[in-house]
């Protein structure tokens, strides 16, 4: 059982009215963290409903946790993240409390509130870590076959949750731009030399990324019934990948420079707090499959998966063309869970530090929803047709890919995660 508090009663309001509408992103049941840029510089806010309550603006309304906020004035939200999970409920409640309808502080701090159009956002710390795992069995299933069509699925992923360290300075938030990648690509010919040319086959994948909070010892494994504890929040997170670097490289030890030239997050932590309500079991494992080893196996009845439907759309450079949405899925399908994910992580004596970023792999369903090009025109053999009438197998300069992530319970107020967008430009 998760308990949940005031801040999830689905009868609150605010006094920012936007925040009250029933497709509000950000309601007052949601609050997440993040980074923008001011004439006054960088700066700590929540979204609410369309707007931005600057958190440091207004620290003195917070009471004891004021001074937590005033601390990350200039640097990101890891002073916040690094702090036991008691504080950062403490500081959402608080936050809450000012932006509730009727609150005494809500004239002053509405002196306080930025539209989300007029600011930059930026991103809401530089992770020390970055580990992007592979976590759908359908994602993992659909692209071992185009590869390997008699053998799709390799005996260890039942296993063990598959993962690479990916790289920490080229992610970005979301609204920077992309630069196609040149690499080594295979050569063409048997006995040729490899070329190295812009990315022919750029994709996107549709992910979940997590930040990490707390920290722990070097030599001590995080248990998996201990790792939500360590779970600070949510965001959407697309790991660019170009599919013909990859395949050229990957082999023996995997991905390289395929995958280090960019990835994108959404700018806004939806935090762990908030996504209690759509905590759920994950689906019982198909009949024949291993149970997880004991240090991967969650106590009976845990609600260790989570609710997230993520949806991708591509817009054309085309002017006035539509985006085409091209796949939807939820993160409650993945075969790992974000416990298990963080527990296999920690192992082998691995610690966690404040700010580590997880990402959950492309998230593709049962039911056809597919989070990758690749997976979509079955790599590239059958073409996508866009709404402005032109096809794709992979995506092509000027192109636009959105990424979106929402939470719907009955009985609960929904919430969104804002957008994961990218626009591709050309190599260099």
């Amino acid at each position: 059982m998760i308990a949940l508090d005031e801040s999830h009663d689905p009868a609150r309001r605010s006094w920012v009215e936007k925040a009250n509408l029933p497709d509000a992103e950000f309601p007052i049941q949601n609050l997440p963290f993040g980074m923008f840029r001011t004439e006054r510089g960088a700066r700590l806010g929540v979204a609410i409903g369309g707007s931005i309550l600057d958190l440091v603006a207004i620290a003195e309304l917070l009471g004891d946790v004021g001074g937590i906020v005033t601390e990350c004035e200039g640097k990101g939200l890891a002073p916040l993240i690094g702090r036991d999970p008691k504080a950062w409920s403490a500081v959402r409640r608080a936050v809450g409390r000012v932006l509730e309808r009727g609150a005494s502080q809500g004239a002053a701090a509405a002196e306080h509130l930025v539209p989300m159009s007029a600011v930059e956002m930026l991103m809401p710390l530089r992770p020390g870590g970055y580990i992007d795992f592979f976590a759908s069995i359908e994602h993992a299933t659909n692209v071992g076959r185009i590869f390997r069509p008699d053998n799709p699925l390799l005996p260890n992923y039942k296993y063990v949750p598959i993962a690479y360290n990916g790289r920490v300075s080229t992610i970005r938030p979301s609204g920077a731009p992309v630069q196609r990648p040149r690499g080594q690509q295979r050569p063409q010919s048997e006995g040729a030399a490899p070329a190295v040319a812009p990315s022919r086959a750029l994709d996107y994948e549709m992910e979940l990324g997590f930040f990490l909070g707390g920290t722990s010892r070097i030599g001590e494994p995080v248990p998996v019934d201990k790792a939500w504890e360590h779970i600070f929040g949510f965001c959407l997170l697309n790991d660019w990948s170009a599919r013909d670097i990859q395949a050229w490289e990957y082999q023996p030890l995997g991905p390289f420079l395929g995958k280090s030239f960019a990835t994108t997050i959404s700018p806004w932590i939806v935090t762990a707090e908030a996504l209690k309500p759509f905590r759920a079991a994950p689906p019982s494992r198909p009949d024949g499959d291993p149970q997880p080893l004991p240090y991967l196996a969650e106590p009976a009845g845990a609600l260790g998966g989570i609710d997230i439907r993520l949806e991708a759309h591509l817009r054309s450079s085309a002017e006035d063309s539509g985006a085409t949405k091209l796949g939807g899925a939820s993160s409650l399908g993945l075969y790992w869970t974000p416990g298990q994910m963080v527990a296999h992580m920690t192992s082998n004596g691995c610690n966690v530090e404040a700010g580590d970023l997880l990402g959950s792999g492309t998230i593709s369903s049962r039911d056809g929803g597919l989070g990758s090009l690749i997976e979509i025109t079955r790599g590239a053999a059958e073409p996508l047709k866009l709404k402005d009438g032109t096809t794709r197998r992979y995506l092509e300069d000027g192109d636009e890919l959105i990424l979106r992530g929402r939470c719907e319970r009955d009985g609960f107020v929904s919430i969104g995660f804002g957008a994961c967008a990218g626009r591709i430009g050309p190599a260099l």
